[in-house]
């Protein structure tokens, strides 16, 4: 394969989760077995630019087009938008003229904040029920993909965006250079684009690695970001390490020598080389980590089953999908994974197939175990379902390790 980034063909692999489904491919109840098709899912490391990435890409239209994922459902997401909507209004002191736009907008969760302020906000979101319910807030959405393209037609139309937003999409595109070189025709002069991603160090430390799923193309830091960035005169000023997702970057990026590069910029720099995110023996132990820990999860969780224990999962996440895949744990395994997304609710999760069920439903099954599969907001859930129960299960989360509380 060629890296998606630099072009060179010296890859190396990182680890093998072997073939799964798309992960956000819930079926309808009625799916047989088998019925969504395995695609292999190996993540390797290109030893010329060092971006950590799939061998394999599946065409996003399969994946994104009729999309599951609401971002509105997580409380600590919708806090975490708010005070950064916040801080980009003070920050960049944006007026009612301004216009804020966003890539990959999802439900409305950032831009309803600018909205709220009184300044003009356009939504780009490819997912056709995601941007429905964005609209219905009263945010401008179109229904597409950002491309070269779509930037130079939305610059020649006069669109001038004060902050494009790209939260958790960097990794999401196929094609980053394309993507990149229309955030470059589309920002103005001196235009700001703020990217959040999961930081491929916090993945590598804490063996995040159910974090490697098909939508994720790509696995980033600062440099490899900066990068492509760089390939198309933009470049970082600033950048904040955030907690979301287990970990992750906030760059603030615009084009090349308009505003001054923050100190911050160095100091991530200097700590992705000390990790050893250039040294390919960095990535070598991800693999047995992560063997060890489907090793010790799969033994509680068969051992409590021959026990006559049930056990339930929370949370119908992709990160949550890849593991229970990565494991080969069944609906003999886990009776169901109980989610508060309506729009997963009464489907199967693709692989397993365990049913997936609303969190009163969860209660009605009295679990014995309830393995919180998105670990990134294990607090968040375990307070809500410690509310709900009638009696307090062992609660379970795998990443980094396993730990049963």
């Amino acid at each position: 394969m060629e890296c998606r980034f630099c072009g060179s063909t010296h890859v190396e692999p990182v680890i093998d989760l072997g073939a799964q489904p798309p992960a956000n491919g819930l079926l309808p109840p009625d799916a047989p077995f088998g019925a969504a098709t395995p695609v292999p899912l190996c993540a390797v490391v290109c030893t010329n630019c060092w971006l950590m990435q799939l061998d394999t890409a599946v065409p996003p239209e399969t994946m994104f087009t009729d999309y599951v994922y609401f971002s509105s459902f997580s409380d600590t997401w919708i806090a975490h938008t708010r005070d950064l909507a916040a801080m980009a209004i003070e920050r960049f002191a944006l007026k009612p003229s301004d216009l804020v736009m966003e890539i990959a907008s999802n439900d409305g969760y950032l831009l309803q904040n600018f909205l709220a302020a009184g300044i003009q906000v356009l939504g780009i979101e490819p997912a056709f029920a995601t941007a429905e319910t964005a609209r219905a807030k009263g945010i401008t959405t179109q229904t597409r993909f950002f491309t070269e393209a779509v930037g130079r037609e939305l610059a020649a139309s006069g669109t001038k965006p004060s902050i494009v937003f790209g939260l958790n999409v960097f990794a999401h595109v196929p094609k980053p250079h394309d993507f990149v070189a229309g955030l470059a025709a589309l920002t103005a002069p001196d235009g700001v684009v703020i990217f959040e991603f999961p930081h491929v160090l916090s993945l590598i430390r804490h063996c995040q690695f159910d974090t490697i799923y098909h939508e994720h193309y790509s696995y980033l830091g600062l440099a490899t970001a900066s990068f492509v960035l760089g390939k198309h005169g933009l470049e970082v000023f600033d950048v904040e390490q955030v907690p979301t997702h287990g970990g992750s970057l906030r760059l603030f990026v615009g084009h090349k020598g308009r505003r001054p590069i923050g100190e911050a910029v160095a100091r991530v720099a200097a700590e992705e080389r000390a990790a050893g995110l250039d040294r390919l023996e960095t990535y070598g132990a991800l693999r047995k980590r992560a063997e060890a820990i489907r090793s010790d999860l799969t033994e509680l969780v068969r051992g409590a089953r021959a026990q006559g224990k049930t056990v339930v999962g929370y949370g119908a996440a992709a990160k949550g999908i890849t593991l229970i895949n990565y494991c080969g744990l069944t609906r003999d395994d886990i009776a169901l994974v109980a989610d508060a997304n309506s729009h997963k609710q009464g489907k199967l999760l693709p692989g397993s197939h365990i049913p997936v069920a609303t969190p009163e439903a969860l209660a009605e099954a009295d679990p014995d175990i309830v393995l919180i599969l998105p670990w990134n907001i294990r607090d968040e859930l375990i307070g809500k379902l410690t509310e709900r129960l009638a009696r307090k299960p062992d609660f379970v989360t795998a990443i980094p390790k396993l730990e049963v509380s």
